[in-house]
């Protein structure tokens, strides 16, 4: 038999870590955090303050490891079902021992909460009770029809809900901003549920398709992308003036509304289209964000 490449083998290793922790999405979610955190939640700020805050990048650095380490827990419980969802992943992840990615969860979350007790006292309870949640979601609640849903939505906002009581700036704009940002989260959630029916029957995760069918699925989806269009139209009239920004929520009010057409007919190739439609227009939307806060602040 021959023997295999070292270099490659140990390649491969750190590969399947990094899917597992799923770098992609933390490389969005830091980006998504830092464009959110300077141009929405720190408004009285100069630039010059904001790279120069240790504690806002001590948070959104927390913030990154402790979703690193919730990937590789999700990772952990998730992967029989894995096995039949995600095969490709699956076979890469397979060349390292599930004990290491265990110790890699709680070398990330000790090293998150270390920084975090630097930071202060309450940001370590912050981020104590954020990895918590991420373990209780993945052990029990990922397996509980609605919970699991608003639950995990919940928790992919959790630190942009840190860095606005950190700033301690409220205004109802935001509110509907999160508030569309959530029934768009929950969406796309329901729609990879539609998409995962068979491996869900197979490990016992109730969902709610399987709890309620697929018509009553499609009628709650409906509704979400009906309270989104409502929300964005909300943010509109919050806004002092009409800038790049809401050019989004103005488109997003109408596509909300036009996303509801896949539904209607409903195939499953059709789900998998609207469901990277509605993560792309997340995308454009952190994009728009950057340009009006750029146009707005020099």
């Amino acid at each position: 038999m021959k023997q295999q490449n070292p270099i490659f083998y140990r390649a491969t290793q750190f590969l399947s870590l990094l899917l597992g922790a799923r770098i992609f999405l933390l490389v969005f979610f830091t980006f998504t955090l830092y464009v959110s955190t300077f141009f929405l939640f720190s408004r009285e700020e100069s630039l010059h303050q904001f790279v120069f805050d240790y504690k806002v990048h001590g948070i959104i650095l927390c913030s990154v490891l402790s979703i690193a380490a919730g990937g590789i827990i999700n990772h952990f419980y998730d992967r029989e079902k894995d096995r039949i969802q995600k095969p490709f992943r699956t076979r890469l992840q397979s060349f390292l021992k599930l004990k290491y990615f265990l110790y890699c969860y709680l070398a990330l979350n000790t090293f998150s909460l270390g920084i975090a007790y630097f930071l202060s006292p309450r940001i370590f309870i912050f981020f104590l009770v954020y990895q918590f949640l991420i373990w209780f979601y993945s052990h029990k609640i990922s397996r509980v029809a609605v919970l699991n849903n608003l639950t995990y939505v919940t928790l992919s906002l959790y630190p942009f809900f840190g860095m606005l009581v950190y700033y301690q700036h409220f205004s109802w704009r935001l509110f509907f901003m999160a508030s569309f940002l959530f029934f768009v989260l929950l969406s796309i959630d329901l729609i990879k549920d539609l998409l995962t029916v068979r491996p869900d029957k197979i490990f016992n995760y109730n969902t709610i398709p399987i709890f309620f069918g697929f018509k009553t699925s499609i009628i709650i989806i409906l509704v979400l992308l009906t309270l989104g269009s409502f929300s964005a139209g909300l943010v509109i009239t919050q806004s002092s003036h009409f800038g790049v920004l809401s050019w989004y929520y103005a488109l997003s009010t109408l596509l909300m509304i036009l996303a509801m057409y896949p539904l209607i007919f409903f195939k499953l190739k059709n789900m998998v289209v609207l469901m990277n439609f509605l993560k792309t227009w997340i995308f454009v939307g952190v994009i728009f964000m950057l340009m009006n806060g750029i146009l707005s602040r020099f």
